[in-house]
């Protein structure tokens, strides 16, 4: 690893003012010079330097940044090129770095370094990953968390607790005729079982990190023509769904993805719920209901121009899960106030009337399930995998009838834990981790 010297543009393709090239291997250094034709410049300073083809011909005028090694972000030399951002300059800067023996990054190669020079544990880069990918505000606030370091101290310090406690069965183990201070078995155990109900505390936040990583799905539901798809384009602020008077008019699941409060939210539209006329809506009302299913929240919409009539369908699916709304309230005598000890909420998705209360509703509903506490979260399922194989093995070196077979489950749980810092040999799931990057990162 690192033995070639690697490029890519690590600003967005297209368009663009200025545009930045990343340069990281032996050759880096090398490199800018041949372009520049001057001394590497002064490091960690931006310098202005005009580049130059190998036949003469001026590529552009820009900056350069100059980061010896080990003290960068790869801990290789690294060079990073600023130049004009139009799609000629960066093609013509890319070809001259390939004559000179540079070749394109692969996804995820300079983070990947990183990690083999010790500039980042694994969960450090996954969280560049999902700081590249945010959409909203709490995304961005919890990858940033992780990138500083909260997620990895925290298992580091189980790591550090679990390894402390094998010492003392490896020593029991390899001098067995030398008896332990008196009370410190006791003491061992009790740190075993204060670290198993702290891990197991930990995964009990569930899925928490994963939802907020991938957005909150939330289905609407309802009757044909309780006005579903009005609702969402009102949510949406735009014509994401077709709206028609004709009952069944939705056949398909129809998504948008909005910013609410600054959470990531996956709205579903979704067929009408009766007795379908023919079978192509017969499947969208399958779907409509095995969305139901995934959901995190259900907004299950009834008539108010209907009432006191009530769909008993819609009504069958009220559950913990769900928002109450009655959309037409401006067509309704009386609304009430709560329909199955749920909170009622009134709206007009034609004149707007209520949503402003209904998105606070949302909102409140996903800060309950996404919103961070003070302690950091799991925020992959390889996380929660590792999680639960340490718990496992706890477990299982708190029920062993020998000594030794109680220092090899200890052993596993440290393991588990330093696969998900990277701390043991992860070389089988590095390319699950780094595949999904952008290019320049």
């Amino acid at each position: 690893m690192g033995a070639e010297t690697i490029f890519a543009l690590a600003s967005g393709s297209g368009r663009a003012g200025v545009a930045v090239l990343r340069l990281s291997g032996p050759g880096a250094g090398a490199a800018l010079t041949a372009l520049s034709r001057r001394p590497l410049p002064v490091a960690r300073r931006a310098s202005r330097v005009r580049l130059w083809e190998a036949s003469g011909d001026l590529l552009d005028d820009g900056l350069a940044l100059w980061f010896p090694a080990p003290a960068s972000f790869t801990g290789e030399d690294v060079v990073e090129l600023h130049t004009h951002g139009g799609r000629a300059v960066v093609a013509a800067v890319s070809d001259a770095l390939v004559a000179l023996g540079l070749r394109p990054a692969e996804p995820g190669e300079f983070s990947r370094r990183a990690f083999h020079n010790d500039k980042l544990d694994l969960t450090a880069a996954e969280a560049i990953a999902d700081l590249v990918d945010a959409e909203t505000a709490a995304q961005r606030r919890q990858a940033l968390r992780q990138l500083d370091g909260e997620l990895a101290d925290l298992y580091d310090g189980w790591r550090t607790a679990l390894m402390r406690a094998l010492a003392y069965f490896e020593a029991a183990i390899d001098f067995p005729d030398e008896d332990l201070p008196p009370g410190v078995v006791a003491e061992v155990w009790a740190q075993v079982r204060g670290l198993q109900d702290a891990v197991t505390a930990h995964l009990a936040e569930g899925s928490r990190g994963e939802r907020l990583r991938q957005g909150l799905h939330v289905a609407i539901l309802g009757a044909p023509n309780v006005g579903k798809s009005s609702l969402l384009n009102r949510l949406a602020r735009r014509e994401a769904a077709i709206v028609s008077a004709k009952a069944g008019t939705t056949r398909d699941v129809v998504e948008v993805h909005l910013d609410l409060g600054g959470y990531p939210v996956q709205l579903a539209d979704t067929a009408g719920l009766r007795e379908a006329a023919e079978d192509i809506e017969e499947e969208g009302i399958r779907r409509a209901l095995a969305r139901w299913e995934t959901a995190d929240l259900g907004i299950v919409v009834f008539d108010g121009g209907r009432l006191p009539e009530l769909d008993p369908v819609s009504l069958g699916l009220l559950d913990t899960r769900s928002i109450v709304v009655i959309n037409k309230a401006d067509l309704a005598s009386a609304i009430p106030a709560t329909l199955q000890d749920h909170p009622v909420v009134a709206v007009s998705a034609v004149s707007g009337q209520g949503i402003a209360a209904l998105e606070t509703q949302i909102e409140a509903a996903a800060a309950a399930l996404l919103g961070q506490g003070t302690a950091p979260v799991p925020t992959r399922a390889r996380h929660r995998s590792a999680l639960a194989e340490c718990i496992a093995a706890l477990g299982r070196a708190r029920q062993a009838p020998l000594t030794e077979l109680a220092a090899e489950d200890l052993r596993l749980a440290v393991r588990a834990l330093g696969r998900i810092t990277g701390r043991v040999d992860v070389e089988d799931i590095l390319d699950v981790i780094f595949r999904d990057f952008c290019i320049g990162k």
